[in-house]
């Protein structure tokens, strides 16, 4: 008898795949593994990661680095969300829309003065203006140009402004008036794609305008509060609930140290949040959970354009179609949100998988979505896994 044949095949049917509680381990320690070798990298001084998943039993919390002084990061440092404050926003519009104050088919100019609109679209000399519609700023799709990235027509970029004067203090309509003078849209509103930090701005201020508050309170007590976000508020605008927020967490672009400008103050309704991976995940499990908003509110919010290749955008959230990026991973989509500085709030539908986190390192803007999809691919055989265990 050919034992060594009788022992492989022993082994195929009875040895070879690992238990659930095995594996979890393994996984568990290449995603370690995987984090530390980021915050190792020379330009990463601090990162954080969240990844959860109520139906794989995930729950896995990282942190590493230091502050310039060599004081560790703990789970209590908060950091700049950037752009990922834009589904909030987002998130606000809607829940305005739910109770009837607005529709997102609206025009801009029903409830804006003409002090904020006039000369904020005029393409090929023709004035649209009043012809921006909130699902436009929504998507990303008016056409108006973006203060924080547009080349001006003349003069210093609005991203030299913010370096050349540390501790101005910006307000929503200094940057809508740089836009205005300096900027030229891209076409006519519903007529292409443009990611503009402007549309958010209009979009805070349109908040401001139907509530009677500021965007800050408003994100307070419809979202941060409801959902005992301890560690979030708006950056030089408020505070968190818990008094024991450590320090905001430094923020790099390249080798500079950019979290302490208070001419960030420019980045308000399209990137102005303070938050923690475990506040985003908070958010987000909200937002799915039907928390915060109806299912057709969320649905409607994921009605996607084009971005760019296997990148689609919503109303305040994007989707990345990993098949046409990632082979290996062809039926997995992310929705969610990405931030400048490396930040990223996340969900796999597919897997039932949460990420949430930051590099707070602006070279990190495209890198942290490698960085997810390695994530993913450790966490897909734990998925595979525990599909089979419930199917059988």
């Amino acid at each position: 008898m050919n034992y060594k044949y009788v022992i492989i095949m022993l082994f195929t049917l009875f040895g070879s795949s690992l238990s659930y509680g095995q594996q979890m381990d393994q996984t568990k320690k290449k995603v370690d593994s995987l984090f530390k070798k980021e915050v190792q990298r020379k330009n990463v001084h601090n990162a954080f990661l969240t990844v959860y998943s109520g139906k794989l039993d995930i729950e896995w919390n990282y942190f590493g680095g230091n502050f310039n002084d060599g004081t560790p990061v703990s789970v209590k440092n908060p950091f700049l969300s950037t752009s990922i404050a834009k589904t909030f926003t987002a998130t606000l519009i809607m829940q305005l829309q739910e109770i009837g104050k607005l529709n997102v088919d609206d025009r801009l100019a029903e409830y804006l003065s003409s002090d904020i609109l006039n000369g904020i679209h005029t393409y090929q000399g023709v004035d649209y203006s009043r012809e921006v519609r909130i699902k436009h700023l929504l998507q990303h799709t008016s056409g108006i140009p973006d203060y924080f990235e547009d080349a001006p027509t003349s003069g210093p970029t609005f991203m030299e402004l913010l370096f050349a004067d540390t501790d101005r203090i910006w307000t929503p309509k200094e940057t809508i008036d740089f836009a205005k003078s300096k900027l030229t849209p891209h076409f006519p509103p519903g007529k292409g794609y443009h990611y503009s930090d402007t549309e958010y701005v209009l979009l805070g201020l349109l908040i401001e305008e139907l509530t009677g508050k500021r965007l800050h309170e408003v994100l307070f007590e419809k979202i941060i509060e409801p959902l005992s976000m301890e560690h979030t508020y708006m950056n030089l605008h408020s505070k968190p609930i818990d008094a024991t927020t450590g320090a905001l967490a430094e923020f790099y672009a390249d080798d500079i140290e950019v979290g302490h400008f208070k001419s960030l103050s420019a980045d308000w309704g399209g990137g102005g949040l303070v938050t923690t991976s475990n506040d985003l995940l908070k958010f987000h499990k909200g937002l799915k959970e039907g928390v915060l908003l109806s299912k057709s509110s969320l649905r409607q919010m994921q009605k996607w354009t084009n971005e760019s290749f296997g990148l689609k955008y919503g109303y305040g959230l994007r989707k990345f179609e990993l098949k046409k990026l990632y082979p290996v991973l062809y039926k997995y989509t992310l929705i969610g949100h990405s931030g400048s500085s490396g930040a990223f709030m996340y969900y796999c539908p597919e897997m039932d998988v949460y990420l949430t986190g930051t590099f707070n390192q602006t070279a990190y803007q495209k890198k942290h979505v490698v960085f997810m999809i390695q994530v993913l691919s450790h966490i897909k055989k734990l998925s595979k896994i525990k599909k089979k265990s419930n199917e059988g």
